[in-house]
């Protein structure tokens, strides 16, 4: 009959189209999109430079250092960081002289609050992150990579990636909360190691490297709303290390 091929030929079409979309539709199910592998960092290694002993802390003066006078003062040996008022950003006391690979022992103490201090470095004094820096007192805000203890402990990347994934548990197993904690810093290349009270508690690569930069050493008084107390002693560091490894680890 006239018209009877081409329907057969219609119908066809349409019986092949649908086995062709069922196969893709079923290799979908079977081989679902791979995820990305995550980048392994690259190995970076220590920089040279001349290698010497540093005090940067001479026990009874903030010379050396930059912050907010009311808010840092030193009293019987010990560096104070001290608010009363809220701080709607960190502030940190920062050191005049810029680093690059260094060994950093020193001693922190939180006494009132529960907020985390820390140690930064590898970054940039970055006053630019409020609208008004003097309202809002960023003068000696920065933006690099952070090791925060105690409270919350692991690393952080300030204005910049967050959390960078390292696991503060090891330290909180070995750390104080209202007490001195002994705390050594060793940055080399771009490997950040940790020690708390002589346990190796972080050794982690950046695997963004380019990130990195020699800048100032910073100890920071966290934004709060409350009242808040941290104490620093010690403080000596030096640059460029001799040994390749953490020396307070037991």
């Amino acid at each position: 009959m006239p018209g009877a091929v081409p329907v057969r030929c219609a119908r066809l079409s349409v019986a092949l189209l649908l086995v062709l979309v069922g196969a893709v539709s079923g290799q979908d199910k079977k081989d679902p999109p791979k995820k990305e592998a995550k980048k392994e960092a690259p190995v970076v290694k220590p920089r040279e430079g001349k290698s010497e002993t540093v005090k940067l802390f001479d026990g009874k003066t903030l010379a050396g250092w930059e912050g907010y006078s009311d808010l840092w003062s030193v009293n019987d040996g010990v560096i104070v960081a001290k608010n009363t008022a809220p701080l709607k950003f960190s502030t940190y006391l920062l050191t005049k002289d810029t680093y690059s690979d260094f060994r950093l022992t020193f001693a922190s103490k939180l006494v009132t609050s529960e907020m985390h201090s820390g140690v930064c470095f590898w970054g940039v004094v970055k006053p630019d992150v409020s609208k008004d820096p003097e309202k809002d007192r960023t003068k000696h805000t920065y933006a690099g990579h952070l090791v925060m203890f105690p409270s919350g402990y692991g690393l952080y990347d300030l204005f910049g990636r967050n959390g960078l994934g390292v696991d503060g548990a090891p330290a909180k197993k070995v750390g104080k909360q209202h007490d001195w904690n002994e705390i050594e810093v060793l940055a080399q290349g771009n490997r950040i190691r940790v020690a708390i009270n002589g346990a190796a508690v972080v050794d982690w690569r950046d695997p963004q490297p380019e990130r990195i930069k020699a800048g100032p050493i910073g100890l920071q008084l966290h934004s709060n709303t409350v009242p808040q107390e941290v104490q620093f002693k010690g403080l000596v560091l030096e640059t460029f290390p001799k040994e390749d490894k953490l020396l307070t680890v037991k």
